[in-house]
């Protein structure tokens, strides 16, 4: 027999979705007016006439970032950047996040306390461009003058998804264990044949973390890649930098050069920027629904502590 809903019950889960809606109409709009603003005319954009859907719709934006070789080139920075930036720190936490698992290693409890202390308390950012500035001085006596690298190797360390790997792994029955030691696995082959399959929606959710902390990563890259190496910058920083530029020409005053621009294209500067962050923010949409599965699953297993 079904359950009667009470009162009160149909309240709560009428404000509850009434919240719940408002907040992912809030989270979509930013994307919405970002794609409007992209294919909307000069005047439309800049006079604040787009809300919701372009205004004088023009595809000339859009096509002007396709065509700027100097906006892909960085684009691919991005992807190498989040493509071995993931797999080194995901590499390295799994490994870290393995041993703290572990009741027999000496010590635990201390480096334990250190990692979480490392969440409580932040050595700041001076100390982190130091980290940045030494690494980029190591590569650089070993011949490595690309300071992507230094992004990727340097920005790795995050203590929340280390702690999220070692509370699944410590999840992972330890008669399994057991039973792949009597068999002769050794101690990597049970990291990879026994922990890793068991908790793969953590790791696939610690992935997703990694990932998207580096195809958004803005601030050290900026920092860190001088204005010299610009075709070394991630997608975002070449963004922001574009958009920097155009601040400064509107900025000046020099109307001139602002008027130059609005005669000789059918589109303004904040259209082409719009048109960028879509292209940028298209390989996580893309990727975000095969991973979301793992998501919620992955969190609980990783957070919740037995």
């Amino acid at each position: 027999m079904k359950r009667k809903t009470e009162v009160s019950e149909l309240i709560f889960r009428i404000i509850a979705y009434f919240v719940l809606i408002v907040f992912a109409l809030l989270c979509i709009y930013p994307l919405i007016y970002a794609v409007a603003a992209a294919f909307s005319s000069s005047s439309a954009v800049n006079e604040g006439k787009v809300i919701l859907w372009p205004v004088g719709p023009q595809g000339d934006a859009f096509l002007h970032v396709l065509k700027n070789n100097v906006f892909w080139i960085n684009y691919s920075n991005t992807l190498f950047v989040t493509f071995f930036g993931t797999v080194w720190a995901l590499v390295y936490s799994i490994l870290g996040a393995y041993a703290l698992s572990k009741k027999r290693l000496l010590g635990r409890h201390g480096f334990n306390f250190f990692l979480v202390f490392t969440m409580w308390f932040s050595a700041g950012i001076i100390p982190q461009y130091q980290n940045y500035m030494n690494t980029a001085q190591i590569f650089g006596t070993l011949g490595i003058t690309d300071l992507k690298w230094t992004i990727v190797l340097a920005m790795g360390m995050n203590a929340t998804n280390i702690i999220l790997l070692r509370n699944s792994f410590e999840g992972v029955p330890s008669e399994i264990e057991e039973a792949a030691r009597i068999d002769g696995a050794t101690e990597f082959q049970i990291l990879t044949k026994v922990y890793i399959p068991m908790s793969k929606a953590t790791i696939a959710t610690v992935a997703l973390f990694f990932g998207i902390s580096r195809w958004n990563g803005y601030f050290w890259a900026y920092k860190v890649i001088p204005i010299g190496q610009k075709y070394s910058w991630p997608v975002q920083v070449y963004i922001r930098d574009f958009l920097k530029t155009y601040t400064q020409i509107a900025g000046s005053g020099d109307s001139e050069q602002i008027d130059a621009w609005n005669v000789s294209y059918a589109y303004s500067a904040t259209s082409v920027v719009y048109s960028m962050v879509v292209c940028a923010v298209i390989p996580i949409l893309a990727i975000y629904p095969f991973i979301q599965k793992y998501f919620a699953k992955g969190v609980n297993m990783g957070g919740v502590k037995e």
